[in-house]
């Protein structure tokens, strides 16, 4: 059986539409926590096909704060460079970016809420074609929630970008990608999100109506074509 090994930073951030497509396709799935001791050591053990790293409400340069933070870059660091499949989803991109050496910084301004991406000739050509519209061929809108932003990785390709973000997918080798949305995201666990992350959506002043309104209205078109998106880039990803 094919494993997947993701680690988390806050309950709620899980591989939400994600976890689907994986037991269909045999895969176990095992959470760890970001800070759990000796993390590389336990992954390097559970020896998973795919390591994802998950979103959580902290900023890759507040490792002083969060010493855990240096432990996961040092992993994503030896995995990259091993070319092991691996997923970052927000902050788990924020930290791959990181890991190869690119800058992670506060960008300024806070992305929360649903909108599209525009995909670049590279995003176009990859797995990533499939969040770029519905099954009608209308523009999918998908879900962002970030403040942090960060350089492309050298070596990296850019895949995708925002108005309020240029890069929010890039892949480094066959075997990584690293997304600052999350097409993970699950319409239904809306209020998790909201409650969670009260204090940040106080702070940016979005509209927490239209929060709770938008997944009734974007969210099951994103996780059909999540799913579409997650089965072929699993398939390309790993042999």
């Amino acid at each position: 059986m094919k494993s997947v090994v993701a680690i988390q930073h806050i309950a709620f951030e899980n591989l939400g539409s994600f976890e689907a497509v994986l037991s269909e396709q045999g895969y176990a799935v095992q959470y760890l926590p970001a800070w759990s001791a000796n993390l590389a050591a336990q992954v390097q053990a559970l020896a998973p096909d795919l390591l994802v790293v998950l979103g959580g409400p902290i900023g890759v340069y507040e490792d002083t704060i969060y010493p855990f933070l240096r432990q996961e870059m040092a992993l994503l660091k030896q995995r990259l460079n091993d070319g092991l499949p691996t997923l970052g989803i927000c902050l788990g991109a924020q930290l791959m970016a990181a890991a190869l050496g690119a800058e992670v910084y506060a960008s300024g301004a806070k992305e929360i809420g649903w909108a599209p991406l525009t995909l670049s000739a590279a995003g176009q050509d990859a797995p990533l074609r499939f969040l770029s519209n519905d099954l009608s061929g209308e523009p999918l809108n998908v879900l962002h929630w970030h403040g942090d932003t960060f350089t492309l990785p050298a070596g990296a390709v850019h895949l995708a970008s925002t108005a309020v973000c240029r890069n929010q997918a890039f892949s480094y080798g066959a075997h990584a990608l690293g997304l600052q949305f999350h097409p993970e995201a699950q319409g239904g666990q809306i209020e998790h999100w909201l409650v969670g992350h009260a204090c940040e959506i106080a702070g940016a002043k979005v509209d927490v109506a239209a929060l709770r309104r938008d997944p009734h209205r974007h969210g099951a078109a994103l996780q059909e074509q999540a799913r579409r998106f997650f089965s072929a880039w699993l398939a390309r990803a790993v042999q």
